[in-house]
């Protein structure tokens, strides 16, 4: 029967990725996969059964499980990488900031990624609300939607709202996931000592591999396969590295809930998974 994945082309090097991967994998499996422009078109090609599996954000995976739920149709995870869990946002002010706690932050410019993305935006935002906080009511959210429809997979949402804590008209406080924190110290946007963590959400995991209604037996074997790519292999090894990984991990789905919760708040999906955000156009 074979497998047709659905991935997001996020980046040039989603291409170089696939076609690595997919070269591989067709030595053991009938495997090809095709690029969307955006989540939404991607999440529901494979609710409809015109892809087998969707290599998904988590905020895909959000909108797919209640798509497939209202439908009466179930999803089935394949996979994750190593690095999509156990991770945090982190709401950031600068060192020399007279803010101390999030209930600082009232009345005060809090700095996001894009619309649709779950760790710059969505999270951080349900942990002010966590804190009392109305965004948008009691804190001001200046936005940066660099690559809506991407699912804050494009970086430069988070990486613009860390520099406006240092530009002109500059911001209070900015929000990104913890790696980012530690990319863009290394890449000097916030230098060493320039900043310091106000906040930060609990633990929850990232992207998931996920089978829709159309796939057949193969996509355990799709599955069993990558969990079986060794970082040691010369051939596979550049290829994990752009795509962010060591080793492929079965799947879990406790990490989600906060998620969920915070798609809820935000207005942004609706049970049955319909695009309900009215500032969300991908």
């Amino acid at each position: 029967m074979g497998v047709l994945l659905g991935a997001v082309a996020y980046d040039p090097k989603v291409v170089t990725i696939w076609d690595g991967f997919r070269a591989w994998l067709r030595e053991h499996l009938d495997f090809d996969y095709v690029l969307y422009s955006n989540y939404e078109r991607q999440v529901a090609d494979l609710v409809d059964g015109r892809i087998d599996v969707a290599w998904n954000s988590p905020l895909a995976w959000v909108r797919a499980r209640r798509l497939a739920a209202a439908r009466g149709a179930a999803l089935t995870p394949v996979t994750m990488r190593d690095t999509d869990c156990d991770l945090r946002s982190v709401i950031v002010v600068r060192a020399d900031s007279p803010v101390t706690s999030v209930g600082d932050l009232a009345g005060r410019v809090v700095a996001s990624g894009a619309v649709d993305s779950p760790q710059a935006t969505l999270l951080p935002l349900s942990l002010l609300r966590s804190a009392g906080l109305v965004p948008g009511v009691d804190v001001a959210v200046r936005r940066f939607d660099v690559g809506v429809g991407l699912h804050g997979d494009h970086v430069g949402g988070e990486r613009d709202a860390a520099r406006a804590l240092f530009a002109s008209d500059r911001v209070d406080a900015a929000c990104m996931i913890d790696s980012n924190l530690l990319l863009f110290g290394r890449e000097g946007v916030l230098p060493a000592g320039s900043v310091r963590v106000l906040a930060q959400t609990p633990q929850y995991d990232h992207c998931t591999m996920t089978a829709g209604p159309s796939a057949g037996p193969d996509v355990s074997v799709l599955g069993d396969l990558l969990r079986g790519m060794d970082y040691a292999d010369a051939e596979l090894r550049p290829l994990l590295d752009l795509e962010g990984l060591k080793e492929w991990r079965p799947p879990r789905l406790t990490g989600y809930e906060q998620l969920e919760r915070a798609v809820d708040e935000a207005g942004f999906y609706s049970q049955d998974g319909e695009v309900t955000a009215a500032d969300y156009r991908p």
